[in-house]
Parts: structure tokens; C-alpha cells; sequence
């Protein structure tokens, strides 16, 4: 499997497939193909597992998408303005929790499956819901970003605090827990809301530039009422 990712508004993946080779996404995440590609849409992973995806955001149903050929080719796009970051599974052997919709696509090797964050708070407050994912396995993953992509390693015991909404992904080695918001004029005046996703080392850190659901509430906001 060879990959090329194309664009910068809305950038897209390419991915070159050999004879049996499959890549999967979420239903309706293909933009365009080649001849030679074969399309398959399912439970993956069974009932249970796919009812864990729909609580974490995502679709029940996944398609894969498998070459009949060498050399034939499958895309994938972001669904709004950003990044999409490869990950090579074979370098993060404990996995890649994941926040909704940040999923991608992946090669048949990857699985993704719930994850529960380890705090209450984490999940009532932390703007991701209680449940996460976690992507684990073998070969490519793909992840999309609102924005720009920003990378940090975290050392042992070290704190970075995001706003929410910000967190793409993050090693299982990265504790995470809700922080409130101290004093009154912050919470009411400083526009971060009530509270901040807390993220302590060691380990991998991705975040994103833009929270698109925050963008899109302005622009919504500034839209014309009807009396």
C-alpha cells in the first residue's frame, strides 16, 4: 500500500492498493476511485463493537474498500477545512486513543474499538463524550484535522492544559481529566467556558489549530433571524 495526500484546503488521501489490499472508512468517506476497487459495507467488528462506534460518534457501518487489481486506487477527503495526519501504527504498539470524528480511514489491519475514559468528569464535561476510541494493530491510520496539526511528547508528570475540543488524539500512557475554570470573571468573561481538558504525561500528544463545532456556532450566531 502507497499513499499520497493531495491539497491544502480540504486535503484528500490517495491510496495505491495491491490485489487484495483493503482500506476502510466510515459510510460515505470515499470521494473517488479507480477501476479494480471493490465496495463492502458492514458491522465491522460485529453488533457490539459497532454499537460502541455509534456511542462514540461515528457510523454503525463501515465500508471497505478492496483492489481487485494492483495498482488501483481509492480516496478519501476531510470534511472540513484542515489537515489529514498518517500514523503508523507499527510505532505507537499500544495504540491511539482517538476523539470522535477524527477517524479517517485505515488499512484492514488497523481496528478501532470504545474506549472509557478513567474519570466521570472526563466524560460528562470533557466535550468528547464519555466514550473515546481506541485505534490499535497493525499498518496505517489516518486521522483528520480541524486546522492545523500540532504535535507534542509529553514528559512524565508534565501537564498541558487544552481547550476543549482541541484534542485529536493521544497515547493510552497520557492521563486525561476535566480542570474547572477558576474564578468567576474567567468562567463568564474569558469565552473558554467552564473547563479545560487536562492532559498529563508521558507520552504523544496531537491537537488541532480549530474546533470546527465552535466555528461553526459563530457562524451561526451571525446569521439572520426571522422575527
Amino acid at each position: 500500500m502507497d499513499y499520497k495526500i493531495n491539497g491544502q484546503t480540504v486535503p484528500v488521501v490517495e491510496v495505491a492498493l495491491n490485489k487484495g489490499e483493503t482500506m476502510y472508512s466510515q459510510s460515505g468517506g470515499m470521494s473517488y476511485q479507480s477501476n479494480g476497487i471493490e465496495m463492502h459495507t458492514n458491522a465491522r467488528g460485529g453488533i457490539m463493537r459497532s454499537l460502541g462506534r455509534a456511542f462514540s460518534g461515528e457510523s454503525i457501518f463501515m465500508a471497505s474498500y478492496t483492489a481487485t487489481a494492483d495498482n488501483s486506487m481509492v480516496a478519501f477527503s476531510t470534511t472540513v477545512p484542515g489537515n489529514i495526519i498518517p500514523v503508523d501504527m507499527n510505532t505507537v504498539p499500544n495504540g491511539l486513543i482517538i476523539q470522535k470524528n477524527s477517524f479517517l480511514c485505515a488499512e484492514d489491519s488497523v481496528e478501532t474499538k470504545v474506549s472509557f475514559t478513567k474519570r466521570l468528569s472526563s466524560g460528562l464535561f470533557g466535550g468528547e463524550g464519555f466514550i473515546l476510541q481506541k485505534a490499535f494493530g497493525t499498518g496505517m491510520l489516518f486521522l483528520e484535522v480541524d486546522g492545523d496539526p500540532i504535535e507534542k511528547t509529553l514528559e512524565s508528570g508534565e501537564v498541558l492544559k487544552v481547550d476543549t475540543g482541541n484534542v485529536v488524539a493521544f497515547e493510552p500512557s497520557v492521563s486525561y481529566e476535566i480542570e474547572t475554570i477558576k474564578g468567576l470573571g474567567n468562567i463568564f468573561l474569558g469565552g473558554e467556558g467552564l473547563f479545560l481538558t487536562k492532559l498529563v504525561g508521558p507520552g504523544k500528544v496531537i491537537l488541532q489549530s480549530q474546533n470546527f463545532s465552535d466555528f461553526a456556532g459563530k457562524i451561526i450566531s451571525l446569521m439572520p433571524r426571522s422575527n
